[in-house]
């Protein structure tokens, strides 16, 4: 396995970006000898009552969650920000067919509780934090106290995917250059600044380093014979017996997610009589949009339901 790993150089001076960077190697998987560098944030008390698993989706990285971290820190709570493989401070295999649902699910889940042995999480997932978070939840159920969910889902491919992931998709595969600072600034109803843009740009020097990126939405089952849709059926399974509190907070502006939370209030127990709510004025990147608002919401039911 080739592997890239973006130059330090390209994280210096980012934007409200003053967190220290954090590294465990996981194993590439599949047969291969190949060892992976995954970086994460650690903000926070270590001795803290909750920690917060922060996980972000395409193509962004944990700088998304820079203006969340201070607030659920104030209030006393732990935060866990990885990088996804291909993404960030990561390692990033260089070949695109190196990145398959399971992997990524097997990189967090060896991240996460193999080398850190984090347990009694609160997850908050967006976009394909939601994709692998919530198979991580479905599958080692135990190491979560509860889970709020913002723009995302987790589809078994029995259903469409609907037109703007359609469009989405095709951009993806098809556009000469793909402008990774662009699309979270077309993604977010603010306009990001542009060292805000830069800073999304900073982990992928060139194209060869963006094929993770550019993986990731062929990757979302939309078919029932897709290679991921069956482990996610089984996750299904097991969310809806998941009965520790669950929260969705989608915003009102993302017609990627638009909806994407009936199933989960439908069919997953914990979400019953929780405050779930609706994050005004906030794009498919609520945590730039409305940040500290959905931080607010993610502390405020933490301390709402006590473990």
């Amino acid at each position: 396995m080739d592997v890239l790993r973006t130059p330090d150089e390209r994280f210096i001076g980012l934007p409200d970006f003053p967190f220290e960077p954090h590294y465990v190697e996981v194993p590439a998987g599949d047969g291969s000898d190949a060892v992976l560098r995954l970086h994460y944030l650690d903000e926070g008390p270590a001795d803290a009552a909750d920690t917060v698993l922060l996980l972000h989706g395409e193509p962004s990285w944990c700088f998304l969650y820079r203006h969340m971290i201070p607030v659920l820190v104030e209030a006393g709570l732990r935060c866990i920000a990885p990088d996804l493989i291909g993404f960030g401070r990561s390692d990033k295999p260089a070949d695109r067919h190196d990145y398959t649902y399971q992997r990524h699910v097997d990189w967090l889940r060896s991240a996460l509780f193999d080398r850190l042995d984090l347990g009694d999480l609160t997850l908050v997932c967006q976009d394909w934090g939601g994709l692998l978070g919530l198979r991580l939840v479905a599958e080692h159920p135990d190491r979560f106290a509860r889970v709020v969910a913002a723009n995302t889902f987790l589809p078994t491919g029995d259903r469409p995917l609907g037109s703007a992931f359609e469009a989405w998709r095709d951009f993806s595969q098809n556009v000469p250059e793909f402008p990774t600072g662009f699309i979270i600034n077309s993604g977010c109803t603010t306009d990001l600044a542009p060292e805000v843009v830069a800073a999304y740009d900073a982990p992928f020097p060139d194209e060869s380093y963006k094929e993770g990126a550019r993986q990731f939405p062929v990757l979302v089952p939309a078919s029932p014979d897709d290679p991921a849709a069956p482990a996610n059926t089984r996750a299904w399974e097991s969310l809806v017996q998941f009965d520790k509190p669950f929260l969705t907070a989608f915003s009102d502006g993302d017609p990627i997610t638009g909806g994407a939370d009936r199933p989960l209030l439908e069919l997953i127990p914990g979400t019953k009589g929780q405050p779930h709510t609706t994050i005004e004025g906030g794009g498919h990147f609520l945590q730039e949009d409305r940040g500290p608002e959905l931080a607010r919401v993610v502390a405020g039911f933490i301390a709402a339901t006590p473990r």
